[in-house]
């Protein structure tokens, strides 16, 4: 009975164990970029209040109303009650909500991935000016302890910046561990920083009476609408919430934000709303001006850990992003990497982190201060949750069967607060908000001529493919010279016969003595369990057609699918088969179906795109690529 006891016990050790590590965890991924918002949202957003005039304690107290209704509305009844709960199969994310949409309404209506790539474009004008704003605030924060570091600020910077992205091809993997506990003191900081001006100036309390906030709204006319573009930067990150879902689980996430991220920023908040109303010269930098001199050096080196750590989050979602992109066919093959061997999420795409590196620094360069940046800030997130308010809405009322007036209920609230924020954004487009609509707007543009021109290529591969059962009888009525081993030929449809297969028996005159028609499919799932990976279809005595499934999280590894074959009968030994793949050689066609600048930039990419047969982990000198040209 003891022993069975102490098993019991030491399960339930067990348990907590790995959920506080999940819960520390996501501490550090999820609420990096919301938990580095205190350095300059509160800043300013009572600057854009007062429009260089007096700052007053209404105005303040109002802000302050202001930010943390906005904490509550949209971070926790939006994301972490209602937004947690629309997993698919445990994922979360714009993408992957687009995919649940989709499956709930068919793949006929077009609305749906289209809204799915304006969110994902989006995303990456988040993803640009986060680590920028972010390291630049902190970084400031120097100029502070002596105005001889104000020349360097932007140097320092940059010198940053670099060294994240630098570090990018190393993996999250061996810093990952350092996230949770540093993010988690960072918080226990904001905390203890804003209870040290509350308990100077308690009368700040006030503020958590929504009436100040609706009040302020109320009698400042136009400048509570530029105000709440401000606001915003408070909540920018929520989305993370969503979109690391898959990452940390529901529980864990809940509780971070309830416990220790909700309770900490509203009292940092507080306590910057409580130090200006007593010293309203702190408005400089109210942040730092909330801790004691001696600790202003140590408090400057904590914010830049933080920002970096902000930074490494946002980035690693730009990459899985990218890879679902990849596999729902809206962005062309990357090289996409394996940093760890335990954990499938972690990713290194090459081409995107220099690529982001690259507009980041141009952005620091550009802006040269996180006050500038701030007018650039919030227009990408604020048009991400409002398309993730009304993709929720149609999964919730098509797929959920909630009835029109209860998902109209539940989502229609939470779009007219994103709506509010977003109108209030578009005022600063002239300021800097163009920015992060040019980013998503130029990779909008990519993701739709990608879309479009691959189901162009497509159609005309397969126009006049010959269908596979009657050729397979062809050959057996005349059948031709057989070498030894097995050819698998990869296609995009396994009904008809692949251009390589085609091609091989044309040009080299022999068939092999096994071959495999295999075709590979992206789920509307994040992941496909080893016992749904594959089916095997017999059709004559020496041709099988595979269907090979992988989620659209799955890492596409076909000689890693193999063992799920040999359970269906088919003998495959990776290093006694040819893999045959196609590589198209596109030219422009007389007569296209796109404009031609946009059939320009389809047949740009498609040439950029990554080897197949390394997207594909096939063994290098296992593949025969057969190039055949087309006209698109």
């Amino acid at each position: 009975m003891a022993t069975g006891m102490q098993l019991s016990h030491s399960r339930s050790e067990g348990r907590k164990s790995g959920f506080m590590t999940l819960m520390i965890g996501s501490i550090g991924v999820v609420y990096g970029d919301i938990g580095t918002s205190p350095l300059y949202a509160f800043k300013e957003s009572v600057k854009a209040a007062t429009e260089g005039g007096g700052v007053t304690s209404d105005i303040v107290i109002g802000v302050v109303s202001l930010i943390l209704w906005a904490l509550t509305i949209i971070v926790t009844l939006k994301y972490v009650v209602l937004m947690l709960r629309a997993d698919n199969k445990g994922e979360g994310g714009t993408l992957s909500l687009m995919a649940l949409a989709q499956k709930a309404v068919g793949r006929k209506v077009a609305l749906i991935p289209i809204l799915g790539i304006i969110g994902a474009a989006l995303f990456y004008g988040d993803a640009v000016i986060t680590p920028a704003i972010s390291v630049l605030s902190a970084v400031e924060g120097l100029s502070l302890v002596t105005p001889a570091f104000d020349p360097y600020v932007v140097a320092i910077s940059l010198v940053i910046l670099v060294g994240l992205f630098v570090f990018q091809s190393r993996g999250t993997a061996a810093v990952g561990a350092f996230f949770g506990p540093a993010m988690t003191v960072w918080f226990l900081l904001l905390g203890v920083g804003g209870m040290l001006q509350i308990s100077a100036h308690p009368y700040i309390l006030v503020a958590l009476n929504p009436l100040y906030g609706v009040g302020f709204l109320v009698h400042n006319g136009m400048m509570s609408v530029l105000t709440l573009g401000s606001v915003f930067l408070a909540v920018t990150g929520a989305e993370a919430l969503y979109a690391d879902l898959g990452h940390f689980g529901r529980g864990p996430i809940r509780v971070a934000w309830l416990y220790i991220a909700f309770p900490c920023l509203a009292l940092n908040y507080l306590g910057q709303g409580a130090l200006v109303i007593a010293t309203p010269a702190a408005l400089e930098s109210p942040f730092f001006f909330l801790y004691p001199d001696w600790a202003l050096v140590p408090m400057v080196i904590m914010a830049t850990i933080a920002t970096i750590i902000a930074s490494q989050a946002v980035i690693t979602g730009a990459y899985s992003l990218t890879h679902q992109a990849i596999q729902l066919g809206l962005l062309p093959r990357f090289d996409i990497r394996a940093t760890s061997e335990l954990e499938r999420g972690q990713i290194y795409i090459p081409s995107i982190n220099w690529l982001l590196l690259i507009a980041v620094l141009l952005l620091v360069q550009l802006f040269r201060s996180s006050t500038s940046l701030a007018a650039a800030y919030g227009i990408a997130v604020t048009g991400t949750m409002v398309i993730t308010a009304i993709l929720a809405f149609i999964v919730a009322w098509k797929l959920w069967r909630l009835p029109l007036w209860l998902a109209a209920g539940l989502l229609l609230p939470f779009l007219m607060v994103d709506l509010i924020f977003l109108g209030a954004n578009l005022l600063k487009v002239l300021e800097g908000g163009w920015l992060p609509l040019l980013v998503g707007l130029c990779l909008m543009v990519v993701m739709l001529t990608w879309r479009r021109g691959s189901a162009i290529l497509t159609e005309r591969t397969h126009r006049d493919e010959v269908e596979l059962d009657r050729f397979v009888k062809m050959l057996e009525r005349r059948p031709p010279n057989r070498a030894s081993g097995t050819a698998v030929f990869l296609t995009g449809r396994a009904d008809t016969v692949p251009s390589s297969l085609l091609h091989n028996l044309k040009h080299n005159k022999v068939l092999h003595e096994q071959n495999v028609i295999m075709s590979v499919e992206t789920a509307d799932i994040p992941y496909v369990a080893g016992e749904d990976r594959a089916s095997v279809e017999q059709i004559s005595d020496s041709f099988f057609v595979v269907h090979l499934r992988f989620g659209f999280m799955d890492e596409p590894n076909i000689p890693k699918a193999i063992p799920a074959l040999k359970k269906r009968g088919l003998k495959l030994d990776v290093m006694q088969t040819s893999f045959f793949l196609s590589r198209r050689m596109l030219k422009r066609a007389a007569h296209s179906d796109m404009p031609a600048w946009q059939d320009g930039l389809f047949i740009w990419l498609a040439r950029r795109a990554h080897d197949a047969s390394a997207y594909f982990h096939i063994p290098s000198d296992r593949a025969v690529e057969v190039g055949t040209q087309i006209g698109i």
